[in-house]
């Protein structure tokens, strides 16, 4: 996230919160993935705050917060999204959940085999990991994350997936190298959308 580890802390504390108060409010057991996924969010954002207090570099809470973002995410979201969808509506979530599924493998491999770093560039920390083929491999996990969201019935749902779309474009222009990690901060913020749309289902 842009700003600070203090930003990053209290953001990630406000956001988890959200994540509890989410999962206080799950009616259906197929409800509770997307229910956490604040949760989940706000830890990320909390575990960036540490990357912030160690300078960067390769150590574990950089580590850690790679695993959130990279193959973590592309394979929750769809999920989480196919566990609340009615029956009817899942066989078209497959596609978002096989590309989800494809690119977290990838992703998983290569953080694996590769190192991953931060570097603080003056109000925002930058990620790098070795990824060939990185234009596929943002567009699986676009189609995962954003895709998913989309292709909900839920109305909710699809103003998460166009908020969360809209971000990842508006972040690719005004931050290129800094994409990932600001576009984690605004899905996180924007998953305040989770708690309305837990709170409304029958």
């Amino acid at each position: 996230m842009c700003w600070s580890a203090t930003a990053d802390l209290w953001a990630g504390l406000g956001i988890a919160a959200v994540g509890v108060a989410s999962l206080a409010s799950v009616r259906r057991p197929g409800d509770a993935p997307l229910a956490a996924l604040p949760l989940l969010l706000g830890a990320h954002q909390i575990v960036e705050a540490a990357v912030w207090h160690g300078g960067g570099g390769t150590g574990p809470a950089t580590l850690a917060w790679a695993v959130i973002a990279l193959p973590l995410l592309p394979l929750w979201v769809p999920a989480g999204v196919l566990a609340a969808a009615r029956p009817a509506d899942r066989p078209r979530l497959l596609a978002p959940l096989a590309a989800g599924t494809a690119t977290a493998g990838f992703l998983a491999y290569r953080l694996a085999t590769r190192p991953v770093t931060a570097e603080i560039r003056g109000h925002t920390l930058g990620y790098a990991v070795d990824l060939p083929y990185a234009p596929l491999v943002l567009a699986g996990y676009l189609l995962a994350t954003v895709g998913a969201l989309l292709l909900a019935r839920d109305r909710l749902l699809r103003l998460l997936g166009l908020v969360t779309g809209a971000g990842a474009a508006l972040c690719a222009l005004l931050w290129r190298t800094e994409f990932l990690s600001t576009w984690c901060a605004l899905a996180a913020v924007a998953s305040l959308l989770l708690l309305r749309w837990i709170r409304r289902r029958p």
